[in-house]
């Protein structure tokens, strides 16, 4: 069981990136809104939905679904996702409880469904192939 999947903290703390991951996703963090304002609008003429990332984190983005995937970006404070399909993966346990449950949100990008508000415990797309 992943232990932390995502910085909760508020966002007026600030944080100094002490590590080359940490540097990384600093860099990343900044591009992360534009990325997912793309992605909104390809999802959107899809007509797949967007869930809430739990209020107070800065989800990481992985490559698969567990985090011992590679971390692709962090996505910033309060932004929604999309939820392309959902497949099982690493039980992770966050704001909504414990999953094995990870939201795919753009072409090999994973979020852990625990850190998402989908209002259901299960599937609520279509399962990734």
């Amino acid at each position: 069981m992943a232990l932390e999947e995502a910085e909760a903290t508020t966002p007026t703390t600030a944080t100094t990136a002490t590590t080359a991951t940490e540097e990384v996703e600093a860099a990343q963090e900044a591009g992360a809104s534009e990325e997912i304002e793309g992605t909104a609008a390809a999802a959107e003429s899809l007509g797949v939905r967007r869930y809430p990332v739990a209020p107070g984190v800065r989800l990481n983005v992985r490559g698969g679904p567990g985090t011992s995937y590679r971390l692709i970006r962090v996505l910033t404070y309060g932004v929604s996702v999309p939820i392309n399909c959902q497949k099982p993966g690493e039980r992770v346990t966050g704001p909504y409880g414990t999953s094995n449950l990870w939201d795919n949100i753009a072409n090999g990008e994973y979020v852990a469904d625990a850190y998402v508000n989908t209002g259901s415990d299960g599937y609520v797309a279509v399962r990734c192939s």
